[in-house]
């Protein structure tokens, strides 16, 4: 275990703990340009003994390409203040079968009660530029994430696919758990008779996935739906899906520039036509959103346009409120984006997101920092 970087001294914003998990030069000759797109999962809390041992998956992008390239992990074992050496979980140098594939945007997942660690990614042909054209993938890990073990998914949902945010679990009303996973496709990109469409599958195992609804809208074909997380919502028993947005047709920032929303009253099978939150900027950039265990709602995401991604500013929404301000979350003038977070105590989170160390390149540390809601200091 190695101490990868001090805490950042030059921060500005309300994360504090800033440790550096992975920088792109320790990746030297690996044929990577970047680092991208972390997500981070707790295998264990901590106690009085010992501290969280948590887990960070990310990308390590192959030049080249367009959002492909390996899936890696680090384990820090004292809540995030060092970080192991990465090992893969997926890795595009071994063949499957005949074909030669690589892979984007990891997923992790802990069941509830379950000592087991989920690693969900996309499967992309290498022949192809970019990761359009995606197929769900799994590994699993039983040791705190220090190895893997890739298994086949079975996916009833007859589209490519693209995932970003997480698996939002739920009472099945038999006992059981149902797993709800957002995905969308953009099949338009490269086909003009293709579609944007954003929809949610469900499984009662982890394993099989089959469609539980898309998210529709009013004008059809106007909105770009994509990137959504899943909450729940304000109403007892309804959900939420909060999600990034684009232009359909030439994918640039809406005017004015806001995410979506949609929700649910059956568990994720029929949703709400998407509408604008006005309170919530969006420029084509990947957010965050979430609910605590207080009740309280935190959207984390870029502000500016899509081709800047430096700032990450937050709000935060109390039951029956507002959207509060916004305020720093991490700003020191280079790029950022991706946030992710997970809560470890009532209104604390673990956060990762995928940053740099100048203003004028991207994507070269994944970092890790800690957000409280409860700090005093916050406007109420």
């Amino acid at each position: 275990m190695t101490q990868t970087s001090p805490p950042s001294s030059g921060s500005t914003g309300d994360v504090t703990q800033v440790r550096t998990v992975r920088r792109l030069d320790q990746h030297a000759g690996s044929g990577y340009d970047r680092v991208w797109e972390p997500y981070i999962a707790e295998w264990a809390p901590a106690s009085e003994k010992k501290d969280a041992h948590l887990v960070v998956a990310y990308g390590a992008h192959l030049a080249g390409k367009v959002d492909m390239g390996d899936i890696m992990a680090c384990v820090s074992t004292d809540g995030g203040a060092a970080w192991s050496d990465p090992v893969p979980v997926f890795d595009h140098a071994l063949p499957l079968g005949p074909l030669r594939v690589a892979y984007a945007n990891p997923v992790l997942f802990k069941p509830t009660g379950q000592p087991i660690l989920w690693c969900f990614a996309m499967r992309c042909p290498l022949i192809y530029r970019d990761s359009e054209n995606s197929q769900l993938c799994a590994a699993y890990s039983v040791d705190g994430g220090r190895s893997w073990q890739t298994v086949e998914v079975a996916v009833h949902w007859q589209s490519p696919l693209i995932i970003v945010a997480g698996i939002h679990a739920l009472p099945d009303g038999n006992g059981g758990t149902r797993y709800l996973l957002p995905v969308h496709r953009n099949t338009l990109r490269h086909d003009p008779r293709g579609r944007r469409d954003h929809a949610v599958l469900e499984s009662s195992n982890l394993i099989e996935w089959r469609l539980a609804g898309y998210i529709p809208e009013e004008n059809e074909g106007t909105v770009f739906l994509h990137e959504g997380s899943i909450a729940p919502a304000e109403r007892e028993g309804d959900l939420k899906i909060m999600m990034r947005t684009a232009t359909y047709d030439t994918y640039v920032a809406l005017d004015p520039p806001v995410a979506y929303s949609s929700t649910s009253a059956d568990g994720g099978r029929t949703w709400s036509p998407a509408q604008p939150e006005p309170d919530l900027h969006n420029a084509v950039s990947k957010a965050f959103f979430g609910r605590d265990s207080l009740g309280r709602y935190v959207y984390v995401y870029n502000t500016g346009g899509r081709s800047e991604r430096r700032a990450l500013h937050y709000k935060v929404k109390r039951p029956g409120e507002p959207w509060g301000p916004a305020r720093a979350f991490y700003d020191t003038g280079v790029k950022n984006s991706y946030p992710t977070l997970i809560e470890f105590a009532p209104g604390q989170f673990h956060c990762v997101w995928d940053s740099s160390d100048t203003a004028d390149r991207h994507r070269t540390i994944i970092r890790f920092g800690r957000l409280n809601l409860n700090d005093a200091s916050l406007p109420s």
